[in-house]
């Protein structure tokens, strides 16, 4: 038998947590540089790097591809990367303790995940440290111009610092010239359409027009006197 799903209506997550807790999940964050409060899901979290993981356990490439994927399932862990080749995870999840109201796991609950994956965690081998939301994960990913600016291929980071002011000025000079080349062009336009002048109140000299001779000829500058033939 076949069940028909297509008519039962599924409560979202969000209106569960709305209701249950009487608040949305998200807690309230004032950025320093301009003083002005947003609504954030976190405001720190953690993120744990293992080493030394045992390649037969982690078996290859796809087995290490999927247990990453599930990983990513669990509603606390905001981030994993399973490395086959180096033996190593990395993984930012939302710690038990922290002041937002998202889903959250212990540091000792995330190993019993991994060891029921078949992966044993030797803790002599774990890293930890706290992560910012804001300045490393939300900046990363919606402001990455500063973030991730690298020096050009060839040039160390020393050799781009002292040519960065420079190019930085070609570039607002090379900007500023395709400005005026560009305002030319439109100068140009309305002097051949002075209907478009006309519709949008701009003031435009009328393009004077050509004689026969100019149709013929290609001529622009100056007005065509007709044809003059001798003895009429």
């Amino acid at each position: 038998m076949i069940l028909d799903h297509r008519n039962v209506q599924q409560e979202s997550g969000f209106n569960k947590d709305l209701k249950n807790t009487g608040s949305d999940g998200y807690i309230d964050y004032t950025l320093k540089e301009s003083d002005k409060s947003y609504r954030i899901p976190y405001k720190m979290v953690r993120e744990i790097v293992i080493t030394g993981l045992d390649k037969a356990e982690l078996k290859d490439i796809p087995h290490s591809a999927r247990l990453q994927y599930r990983l990513l399932l669990l509603d606390s862990v905001l981030k994993a990367k399973i490395e086959f080749i180096r033996g190593k995870a990395t993984i930012t999840y939302n710690p038990e303790g922290e002041a937002n109201e998202k889903e959250k796991i212990s540091k000792q609950g995330l190993f019993d995940f991994l060891k029921n994956e078949g992966i044993n965690v030797d803790p002599k081998n774990v890293t930890e440290r706290d992560v910012d939301y804001i300045s490393e994960i939300y900046k990363y990913q919606f402001d990455p111009a500063q973030i991730r600016e690298h020096a050009p291929y060839g040039y160390s980071r020393e050799e781009w610092k002292k040519m960065k002011p420079h190019y930085l000025k070609k570039l607002e000079e090379g900007e500023k010239l395709k400005q005026e080349k560009f305002h030319k062009w439109q100068d140009d336009y309305i002097k051949r359409f002075p209907e478009i002048a006309d519709e949008y109140g701009i003031k435009a000299e009328p393009e004077v027009k050509k004689g026969l001779l100019g149709r013929i000829t290609g001529s622009k500058n100056k007005k065509e006197k007709g044809f003059w033939f001798h003895g009429v």
